[in-house]
């Protein structure tokens, strides 16, 4: 069996806590698009304290001792952010070997020009920007596709990874210089890369041969995406996206697995919706009421630290998600910070220029002048937090629940009431349905 993680909203949907309690069940956690911009936070408690890891590259399952995870090659990788989690984590007691953490000799390279290019490019944009991490994403994917990048596979041949380095950093210069940046110091990269090899070479195998034996031998492998299907280069909200498809079909190509290699595939969505950066949002509350949701959901980005913007749960986007992902079912997070409301929206389409629809609009434009058209609904007015079944939930909060399955076209697995892994709700008739018959 082997199951793909999405994101259904703009990300930060708590992605990171459904794989975690996944995990256990799999034998390989793969990581297949993005970079270091992601951040999965996963909570785990022990000797009664909750340990907090925020996860950037690496996959979630990292945690679960006998677990092998992998960074396959549709993630674009910082060796420098590599390393530096690789560190974090052996320092707060977490195993991390070339045993267990795999990284494709496919994957693009971020490299330290990237970085200075992402930032220049978007002060050069001024009032357009795109609302990038400046982590050297975009720059990165961008050489991918111009074929000029280079791969993990690279640090594995330090004979002449030192003249690739040169030749891109002094072409990487030229334009800096141009958008007014400072340009990078060559030497000290060509340096760099010789320690990135010695420490990361073991590390660097080729991941697609790797999942595909491992896959015909029984294994059963778990996807884990980053950002989310509104995100999606080819599907989201162009240009206010990220630099890779961030929905089903970059689990194939990022993991080089067949779709009928996927069995399942999960969607993850909040009791409300969120978004980081530039772009447009429909239902976004830019009042006391949005402050009390980032307030009360901690909605700070997991690697930025930065502010995310919060509105009400929006079913046109979840719909949209579940027919281009081919959504089997749902997982809800952060239900509880509802608690305390007297009343909740749901978005159930849009009216542009007089007229209502109930589709996502190819254009960001016409998406941002878009006017949410909403049904209210009384809130519960309960706590949550921690319930594990959901005949406890207030009644209120189930029928909640029940309308945004309904409106989003898909069954709810999973509903988190609280950020620790017992905190959940597990629908295991979903899951069976699903061919998921776990031992949750």
């Amino acid at each position: 069996m082997n199951l793909a993680i999405i994101g259904a909203q703009w990300g930060d949907e708590g992605k990171g806590k459904i794989v975690d309690l996944l995990a256990p069940h799999f034998d390989i956690v793969t990581r297949y698009q993005g970079g270091h911009n992601a951040g999965h936070t996963v909570i785990i408690r022990r000797d009664g304290i909750d340990h907090k890891f925020v996860l950037h590259l690496i996959p979630s399952g990292i945690t679960h001792p006998g677990k092998i995870c992998v960074v396959g090659n549709g993630v674009v990788v910082d060796p420098r952010a590599l390393l530096a989690e690789i560190d974090e984590l052996r320092g707060r007691g977490i195993e991390v070997n070339h045993h267990n953490l795999l990284a494709s000799n496919r994957a693009h390279l971020i490299l330290p020009y990237h970085v200075a290019l992402d930032r220049a490019i978007e002060a050069s944009r001024g009032g357009n920007a795109v609302g990038t991490t400046m982590r050297g994403i975009g720059p990165a994917y961008e050489d991918k596709m111009a074929r000029r990048g280079l791969r993990a596979g690279d640090l594995t041949d330090p004979g002449t990874l030192a003249e690739k380095l040169a030749h891109n950093a002094k072409q990487a210069n030229r334009l800096l210089t141009m958008l007014g940046g400072e340009p990078i110091d060559v030497r000290q990269l060509v340096e760099d890369g010789e320690r990135w090899c010695e420490l990361l070479a073991p590390h660097i195998v080729d991941t697609t041969y790797f999942l595909n034996r491992t896959a015909r031998e029984g294994k059963a492998i778990l996807l884990e995406g980053a950002q989310a299907t509104m995100l999606d280069i080819d599907h989201g909200t162009y240009p206010f996206v990220t630099s890779s498809n961030s929905s089903v079909g970059g689990a194939c190509t990022g993991a080089g697995i067949p779709p009928s290699m996927i069995d399942c595939t999960i969607g993850v969505i909040k009791a409300y919706t969120t978004r980081v950066g530039g772009g447009p949002f429909p239902t976004e509350l830019n009042d006391a009421l949005g402050e009390h949701l980032r307030t009360s959901g901690g909605e700070y980005g997991a690697s930025t630290g930065r502010p995310r913007r919060t509105g009400w749960f929006d079913a046109v986007i979840a719909r949209y998600a579940v027919m281009v992902n081919g959504l089997d079912a749902l997982a809800l997070t952060k239900l509880d910070v509802l608690d305390e409301l007297d009343e909740i929206k749901i978005c159930v389409a849009y009216r542009i220029n007089g007229k209502e629809i109930d589709l996502v609009p190819y254009d960001a434009n016409q998406m941002a002048s878009a006017e949410p058209v909403y049904e209210t609904i009384s809130g519960w007015q309960e706590k949550t937090v921690g319930i594990s079944k959901f005949e406890d939930l207030p009644e209120r909060a189930q029928k909640y629940i029940n309308r945004l399955s309904e409106l989003s076209g898909a069954p709810f697995a999973f509903i988190s009431t609280g950020a620790e892994r017992n905190e959940t709700i597990i629908a295991k008739d979903v899951l069976s349905r699903c061919g998921l018959d776990l031992v949750l």
